[in-house]
């Protein structure tokens, strides 16, 4: 749905962003530089404020179902444990033009970055594909790095979509009450290639998660970057727990596909997992 007026400022949308980084890293998702955020804004923000600087941003290909809007977008190289403490420092923003066929970055006075992400095309990819089916003028992106869920993408058991999602949504009722769709899959493609790309948008049109063997993952919302990062925690906390129950020869049960199913009835959940 789309977000209502009055409608976020751009240093709350950047507070928030930066709380949903901090999270990322409070939760293992992110060491070192990696993982990244960006939001797609489509109603008007006040840039030149805080981000006075500008130059040429080349989009991938041109983006009509973006045009006029705004996207706030991680830096590369930039923790996103400390976007919170330096928001300015930390992120930019691009506004696409009116035919979304040419964009400008906007960055701060204390920059800490020379370009955007280097997963910045798959971000911008996805947003096109999401927003325009939506009509919504909200959208957000989190790529991070959680141990457990990546760690089960290098067993071969686990790189199968159904034994996935069965497996890890098993342990917590609010595991299939938030993610009812399931985890989505994809084997192990490049890190910024188009392959992963193309992959990464088809896979996120039927789920709001998508695990990215042996890499990360990428979880989407239209409702806030908060309640993408929740997606993560669920996802990485089910993971956790199956990764528990490995190391503990396999003595947990989790729930039964009967409970399962009695508590998606109960909620009144389309899923097709159990």
């Amino acid at each position: 749905m789309p977000v209502s007026p009055p409608f976020p400022a751009l240093p709350e949308l950047m507070s928030l962003i930066g709380d949903a980084g901090r999270r990322v890293a409070e939760i293992e998702a992110s060491e070192g530089a990696a993982g990244n955020i960006s939001v797609f804004v489509g109603w008007p923000l006040d840039v030149e404020p805080l981000f006075p600087n500008r130059q040429p941003f080349e989009l991938p290909a041109p983006m009509p179902q973006l045009a006029g809007s705004h996207i706030i977008a991680t830096g590369s190289g930039r923790r996103l444990r400390e976007v919170a403490a330096a928001p300015t420092a930390d992120l930019g923003l691009v506004s696409i033009s009116a035919d979304g066929r040419t964009a400008t970055l906007h960055t701060s006075r204390d920059c800490l970055f020379t370009r955007l992400s280097s997963e910045i095309n798959s971000h911008l990819a996805v947003h096109c594909d999401q927003v325009g089916p939506a009509k919504t003028n909200f959208h957000a992106l989190i790529h991070a790095q959680p141990l457990h869920l990546v760690y089960l993408s290098h067993i071969a058991r686990y790189q199968n979509e159904e034994y996935l999602n069965q497996h890890i949504l098993r342990w917590q009722p609010e595991c299939i009450v938030h993610l009812s769709e399931g985890v989505g899959y994809i084997p192990f493609l490049v890190p910024g290639s188009e392959e992963l790309m193309n992959a990464n948008i088809e896979k996120l049109r039927r789920h709001r998660a998508v695990l990215w063997a042996k890499h990360g993952v990428m979880a989407r919302s239209d409702d806030s970057v908060k309640r993408a990062c929740d997606l993560i925690e669920y996802a990485e906390t089910g993971a956790r727990y199956e990764y528990m129950n490995l190391a503990n020869q396999g003595l947990g049960e989790g729930l039964s596909e009967a409970e399962i199913r009695a508590i998606a009835s109960a909620f009144n959940l389309d899923q097709s997992i159990f």
